[in-house]
């Protein structure tokens, strides 16, 4: 019986994504301490999520959250703030949340999942801005890089 209703996707691009983390390369994002695995990119809203992996002694400069973002960290130490978050702890930054340096106090990996872009700063200027966008060219360079090898 058929439905009464017509609910097929008007967008063909929607889908379902599926990220076999195991298959995929690590990506470093910085030189011998950060390296990401992209899961996930939503260009229509913004939101992106990556599996993050921190040597330790990586450091990530202060930064400000342009929108929530989600923590979830699998194996690993880090400081945040006043505080440690370790394997199995998770948590929210609110939009607006600033803080100073972020540090693996041991090779970490958590799952981070962004509402939107952090704004990177220094003591007198800004530094960095990372949101979806940045993400897409990382990850479009890293697979023409792959593909030229």
């Amino acid at each position: 019986m058929p439905l009464p209703q017509d609910i097929s996707p008007v967008n063909d691009e929607l889908m379902d994504t599926l990220a076999r983390t195991g298959e995929m390369p690590w990506i470093e994002t910085h030189p011998g301490t950060g390296f990401m695995k992209v899961l996930w990119i939503g260009a229509e809203t913004g939101r992106w999520a990556v599996l993050l992996k921190w040597l330790k002694g990586h450091v990530a400069a202060p930064h400000k959250h342009l929108a929530g973002a989600h923590a979830y960290v699998l194996s690993g130490r880090l400081q945040v703030r006043d505080g440690v978050l370790e394997a199995g702890d998770y948590v929210y930054e609110p939009n607006g949340m600033v803080h100073d340096a972020t540090t693996a106090l041991e090779d970490t990996v958590y799952l981070f999942i962004a509402d939107g872009p952090v704004l990177y700063f220094g003591e007198d200027a800004f530094t960095g801005y990372f949101g979806w966008e940045q993400l897409q060219r990382l990850r479009d360079k890293f697979a023409a890089k792959k593909a030229a090898e």
